[in-house]
């Protein structure tokens, strides 16, 4: 039998995954243009994935994920495409570690968080863009080696460290940084205050809050 703290951990889990899976995304009025989301891999010639929240390696401490795929309404992952393009003279490419969020899961996220840490999370009775499959979470890799580039902080780091205006950490960390910000600016992405590594598309106003999982996609 499991300890009793392990007992409550699993059962606080299991309960929360049930009320999730048992809500229902926010009604919207629309209208929205049709959505068609596709596999980055097949997009992006040469982008890399570090799914986190496929694995246990993430704020959340389980898997969430089935699949270690990303995905983009198309006009996205076109642009992200041209992104990788204008990288790859400079020895960067792409390393994404989120894309398409179902909306579920962003209700277990929520429902995760503490009070002082939501300015990080999505309001699920909003919805988040990744729910729309219009925001992506990335950073940028070494081409030849395909290690990560260090930042200012880490990915999901719920801290100061992760404002894309903090001006702390060293001149190597933030010069990739404002690079990334730089180039996915000039290709229709806006940048998230509170996540350096968090993009929204500029179009995502026009695509619905799906709650499909990654299995039927």
């Amino acid at each position: 039998m499991l300890p009793r703290g392990f007992q409550f951990f699993w059962l606080a889990a299991l309960l929360s995954i049930f009320s999730s899976c048992a809500a229902r995304p926010p009604h919207e009025a629309g209208p929205f243009r049709p959505g068609e989301l596709v596999e980055l891999t097949r997009m992006v010639p040469g982008i890399r994935l570090d799914i986190r929240y496929a694995t246990t390696h993430n704020f959340m401490g389980r898997v969430l994920y089935p699949q270690a795929r990303a995905f983009l309404q198309r006009p996205a992952a076109e642009a992200l495409a041209r992104v990788q393009a204008e990288l790859q003279p400079l020895g960067y490419g792409l390393l994404v570690f989120d894309g398409y969020r179902p909306w579920r899961i962003t209700k277990q996220m929520w429902d995760h968080t503490p009070a002082d840490k939501k300015e990080f999370v999505a309001d699920p009775r909003k919805g988040s863009r990744h729910n729309r499959g219009c925001a992506v979470d990335l950073t940028l890799c070494d081409l030849a080696t395909g290690r990560e580039i260090e930042m200012t902080g880490s990915y999901d780091e719920m801290s100061p460290r992760s404002y894309i205006a903090y001006a702390g950490g060293t001149p190597a960390q933030r010069t990739p940084r404002d690079l990334l910000r730089r180039l996915m600016e000039a290709h229709g992405f806006t940048v998230l205050p509170a996540e350096w590594w968090h993009f929204d598309f500029r179009d995502w106003k026009s695509y619905p809050i799906e709650d499909v999982p990654f299995e039927r996609l």
